[in-house]
């Protein structure tokens, strides 16, 4: 798989202290309810649950974040170790909440989540984390104007491992489980510290590169728990030496097939934003062109943005994303949603 052009530097930018003093503080993102309120943990008030919101309160444990950047507007980039139950791997994940997930209006209130992957060796770190790329601020911008959602944004780890290998974000058999860690574990780390929706509509998935083909394909595998995803610059089948001997299984995460089969199943509607610069390998944008033509139909909604000039970097991917492929999922996704 193609490696994303921004190792040089950027990658590393948490590591920089930089103006601020609380960097490796803990950071709560009012997981615990006040005590004695007898309401769930997760900042809710005390206010009891309702037995048929369609807001998940956060389950716990609560999970040790530290943070590693701090925004303009306050707002927090934290990061925790997390031992997945399901996939029996162990990884980082950073996340992020905007800053209208502790405002008043919102306190009881669940906010959709983005699963934001890397391109790359995706480990030990995931870029989207750092702010030189300004996806955080740019999600708060969108928000502001309209164009998207108030995301919770979580950043796993890609791979286990940087030796060159891609691990396609799946269960390659006899490999740590990489699709169960992203699709499971991580969503259930979400679950146990913030407010979130518990129907598909509040899931979502964006990445670059491995990280595109990553979130598209989860969305398709998943479609009964995953809406939309926006995969710049993806690959579109799964093409990890890890597969060799291993065919049944690389066919049952090949995107292609998956789509093949939500079609002729007739649904559930899945909508995947494609992004590409006209600079990129003719293989990558051929193979977006390929899938849209062949399986953009049915239930299977796509959308395209061509960057003219732009190159197979997430510094191109960011600001586009803001000219049409945020705004399109979404208005495919569920706004905040109050508990009652």
């Amino acid at each position: 798989m193609a490696v994303l052009g921004l190792l040089t530097g950027g990658v590393l930018d948490y590591l920089k202290i930089g103006p601020f003093s609380d960097k490796g503080e803990k950071v709560s993102f009012g997981q615990q309810a006040p005590a004695g309120s007898g309401g769930q943990a997760g900042g809710n008030n005390g206010a009891q649950p309702v037995a048929d919101s369609k807001v998940l309160m956060p389950t716990g444990p609560e999970a040790e974040f530290k943070n590693v950047n701090t925004l303009g507007d306050g707002t927090h980039i934290a990061v925790t170790t997390l031992e997945g139950k399901k996939s029996g791997f162990t990884g980082k994940v950073w996340v992020w909440a905007p800053k209208e997930y502790g405002e008043a209006k919102f306190a009881n209130s669940g906010f959709p989540v983005l699963i934001a992957l890397p391109g790359g060796p995706g480990f030990p770190d995931n870029y989207w984390m750092g702010t030189n790329l300004k996806l955080q601020s740019s999600i708060s911008k969108w928000y502001a104007e309209g164009k998207s959602k108030p995301f919770l944004l979580a950043m796993p780890v890609l791979n286990p491992k940087n030796n060159g290998t891609y691990w396609d974000g799946s269960d390659i058999p006899g490999q740590p489980k990489m699709g169960t860690w992203l699709t499971d574990d991580v969503p259930d780390l979400m679950k146990q510290n913030f407010r979130t929706i518990k129907s598909r509509d509040g899931w979502a998935f964006m990445g670059s590169s491995s990280g595109g083909f990553a979130g598209m394909k989860a969305v398709l595998k998943h479609p009964d728990r995953f809406k939309a995803a926006i995969a710049s610059g993806p690959d579109i089948v799964p093409d990890s030496p890890l597969w060799k001997g291993h065919k049944k299984e690389m066919d049952e995460n090949n995107p292609e097939l998956l789509a093949k089969d939500l079609i002729a199943k007739g649904g559930p509607e899945v909508y995947i934003a494609f992004q590409y610069g006209t600079r990129e390998d003719p293989i990558t944008i051929n193979g977006v062109k390929k899938f849209v033509a062949t399986y953009g139909k049915g239930p299977v909604h796509t959308n395209v943005k061509v960057i003219e000039g732009g190159k197979h970097d997430a510094y191109t991917y960011v600001p586009s994303m803001g000219q049409g492929p945020i705004q399109w999922i979404s208005e495919q996704l569920s706004d905040p949603v109050p508990a009652s």
